[in-house]
């Protein structure tokens, strides 16, 4: 039976809820890494499924369960946040999956290693373990891998600003999936190529190609994907100043991804509706969608999504002069920063905290 192709969930940053600037707004939407949510999302048992071979030695067998658990711990530990030790994980056990001759396993573990390298801001060894998946995927022929790979790799040189190069790329991408008839891959493909459009500023062809994105996503039943794509949509509708299709199109993006329990899609559009509301002087719905949001990171247990919580927090009482509000907020995400051991993250919310109390 043919295996259904799988593909990853985006995630995008929080969008502060400060002044906001569409250059600002761009910068968010091109971060839009595609595999932040990848087919590992799936699960310890998934995951298992996807990496097993029968192996003949007894030492074969023992080095891939002890690979195959590394990996699962990875994956807990990306998703509670904590990318330095997701990486000492993801390490030993590409080193392991290299030592058995796993090719696939490697590719998946690369993957990983990419996510936990974005959390960190590590983009130049994130990049080099997407190259390194890439190559995989060519030597294997697994198309899926590829489209998969080089719409990641475009969105990398969209936020290095070589917007002809990522655009070609995501094009790549785009003419694979075409050629194996691969409906999925068409509908990331172009939802990504109209990330590089909507940075190029030509919001209006943005859209076009979301909505043609649209068309296919909804054709394979693929609500996490419409979520996601719905939610590029309304970062390019909050670029151009509409705010009115902005809120109804991350509403519909927030709808969708609560039905399915796709907690990352309902994180980003409770993020765009509270910039948005913020923009039109909506204060108290903004505060409802941030109670919203810290409730759910607390759900999931994610001390960086609380931790973005009340950063935004801070931001939106900092816009309405509540110093005193904001203060306790910033301290509050500066607390879970150390927890986190995200020192480049403590010291960017301290020099926040400091300018704040400077212009009192």
């Amino acid at each position: 039976m043919k295996q259904r192709l799988v593909f990853p969930r985006q995630k995008v940053g929080l969008i502060c809820v400060g002044a906001i600037s569409r250059p600002q707004v761009l910068l968010h939407s091109f971060l839009l890494f595609t595999f932040l949510l990848s087919p590992m999302a799936a699960g310890a048992v998934d995951i298992t499924q996807q990496l097993h071979r029968p192996l003949n030695s007894s030492v074969g067998r023992q080095s891939r369960d002890e690979a195959d658990s590394l990996l699962r711990i990875g994956e807990q530990q990306y998703a509670s946040g904590y990318a330095d030790k997701t990486i000492a994980s993801s390490l030993r056990a590409l080193e392991l999956y290299h030592s058995i001759g796993d090719l696939k396993a490697q590719g998946l573990t690369y993957n990983l290693l990419a996510k936990a390298y974005v959390q960190l801001g590590s983009l130049k060894e994130a990049e080099d373990a997407l190259r390194r998946g890439l190559a995989i995927a060519r030597d294997t022929k697994d198309f899926q891998s590829q489209i998969f790979v080089l719409n990641n790799i475009s969105t990398f040189l969209l936020q290095q600003g070589e917007f002809a190069a990522a655009g070609k790329t995501v094009e790549d991408a785009l003419a694979i999936a075409h050629n194996v008839k691969n409906i999925e891959g068409e509908g990331l493909s172009l939802s990504n190529l109209g990330l590089v459009t909507a940075r190029l500023g030509d919001y209006n062809k943005a859209i076009k190609l979301y909505e043609n994105a649209l068309i296919f996503r909804r054709q394979t039943g693929d609500a996490i994907g419409e979520a996601n794509t719905l939610n590029n949509l309304g970062d390019a509708y909050l670029a151009s100043g509409n705010y009115q299709d902005t809120i109804a199109t991350y509403g519909a993006a927030m709808r969708i991804a609560k039905t399915n329990r796709d907690r990352t899609n309902e994180l980003r559009a409770i993020d765009g509706l509270v910039t948005a509301h913020t923009a039109v002087g909506r204060y108290e719905r903004a505060f409802d969608l941030l109670e919203q949001r810290l409730a759910l990171a607390k759900e999931l247990r994610n001390l960086r999504e609380e931790l973005k919580s009340f950063e935004s927090y801070a931001q939106l009482y900092k816009q309405q002069g509540n110093f005193v509000t904001a203060r306790n907020f910033y301290e509050r995400a500066i607390i879970l920063a150390r927890t986190l051991e995200d020192s480049k993250q403590e010291v960017q919310l301290l020099d926040q905290l400091t300018k704040m109390l400077q212009r009192k």
